[in-house]
């Protein structure tokens, strides 16, 4: 899906202001300016239970978490400020929705995947704050839903008033707790995805190299340290499939989105590595020939629009296949299932990963600058933690903003080209 899906999102959002602003009291939307929200009282019930089966063990989690919030603080803000001098060439923030690809961006989200991957991290951020404001004794007001303009977004709201008489430490494990549950997932997704990866996908196995499979006269292979493998792989490669062409490129048009390249210039790219190899080398101005599935392309190269190299504006993935051994004796649908899975876990684990520590960052109203505020009141007055966060929150504020604009300007510019 192109740079169009825009508009699909634009006409959606559209649509769901004219419901909200027609039914509002029917549906109970609250409106305020460009905020739409709707409060409910639900799921607090099932949010106290989840709390108070073991309140000891979320402090514990919540102690170690508040640390761990303060050091992805500090490295985000540094690899932002670290960047800062490639921002304008190559944009390290990018708007990132899925099923869009923006030219120039870092990266494309597939929409299914990216959908429920965001779900997820609005979830399980906004019932990470409610778990522990009921486990520090603070109640919930509401929990809700709610829309900035376009930005989708979820929330539970603790009362204010128990927040502020809760000690320091308390406040300090609710603000953190979102982004740390959302990293605790991102954590159970990798390992997730890893072990679909290598137990059934890659079919790699722990054990001891050497070991003879009963009954057989296979061994397991050393492929280094104590892990064995492949005997029955899953799957095997097959190319590299074009999964996004990028809006305005120079393959926009002209080669498919599900086209399997099988070799680049005359060379064999099996595997995404091989194709990887031979596109670090284009030249700005070279016709690249493209053997595919679906016959050859020949396309000439334009500057990449984040390095000096040729560029022709294609998104690729490791084709691969079920083995026929395989297939035989559990079918092809199963295999792809679990691989899908896997997939999905990935995003899973990617998009809780980014977002929890980007909330990171030491500006209001993020969780971070909220963490950073009641740090800072341990050793300082009000009016000294206010000359500190202020200008510090405004200062980032406008530098992302800066930052994702240009980087979304310069996409659209790159597809109207």
């Amino acid at each position: 899906m192109a740079l169009n899906a825009l508009y699909y999102y634009a006409i959606g959002f559209i649509i769901i202001w004219v419901v909200a602003l027609l039914f509002r009291d029917r549906l109970k939307i609250e409106i305020e300016g460009p905020i739409m929200m709707r409060r409910t009282k639900r799921l607090r019930d099932f949010i106290d239970a989840v709390a108070m089966k073991s309140p000891r063990s979320w402090r514990f989690i919540l102690n170690i978490g508040i640390p761990v919030s303060f050091f992805f603080m500090i490295l985000t803000l540094g690899l932002i400020l670290y960047t800062l001098s490639s921002t304008f060439t190559n944009p390290q923030l990018s708007l990132i929705l899925p099923g869009v690809d923006i030219p120039g961006s870092q990266a494309f989200i597939p929409l299914g995947y990216g959908i429920i991957g965001l779900i997820t991290v609005l979830v399980v951020h906004e019932f990470g704050h409610g778990i522990i404001s009921r486990v520090e004794g603070v109640k919930i007001d509401s929990i809700g839903v709610l829309l900035l303009a376009v930005l989708p977004g979820a929330f539970v709201e603790p009362n204010e008033e128990d927040v502020q008489k809760s000690e320091r430490i308390q406040k300090l494990r609710i603000y953190a707790a979102g982004s740390i549950f959302n990293l605790m997932l991102a954590a159970i997704s990798l390992i997730i995805t890893t072990l679909i990866t290598l137990m059934i996908v890659s079919s790699i196995f722990v054990g001891v190299p050497g070991f003879a499979i009963p009954g057989t006269h296979l061994e397991t292979p050393n492929i280094g340290g104590n892990i064995t493998g492949p005997i029955f792989p899953t799957f095997h490669n097959g190319g590299v499939q074009i999964y996004s062409v990028v809006p305005g490129s120079p393959a926009n048009g002209k080669i498919p989105q599900g086209t399997v390249i099988q070799s680049i210039n005359g060379v064999d790219t099996t595997t995404l590595a091989q194709a990887e190899g031979v596109f670090s080398q284009l030249k700005v101005g070279e016709n690249v020939t493209l053997q595919t599935t679906t016959g050859n392309y020949t396309i000439k190269t334009i500057k990449n629009p984040d390095n000096s190299t040729g560029y022709i504006g294609i998104r690729a993935m490791q084709q691969v296949y079920v083995n026929n051994n395989v297939a035989k004796t559990v079918g092809a649908q199963i295999p792809w299932f679990i691989y899908s899975i896997g997939v999905l876990f990935f995003w899973i684990f990617l998009l809780n990963f980014s977002v929890g520590i980007f909330n990171l960052l030491p500006l209001k109203p993020l969780d971070g600058g909220l963490l950073l505020e009641e740090l800072l009141r341990y050793k300082l007055s009000e009016s000294v933690v206010r000359k500190i966060m202020t200008p510090l929150s405004y200062f980032l504020i406008l530098l992302i903003a800066s930052i994702i604009i240009y980087s979304l300007g310069r996409g659209i510019l790159l597809s109207l080209a």
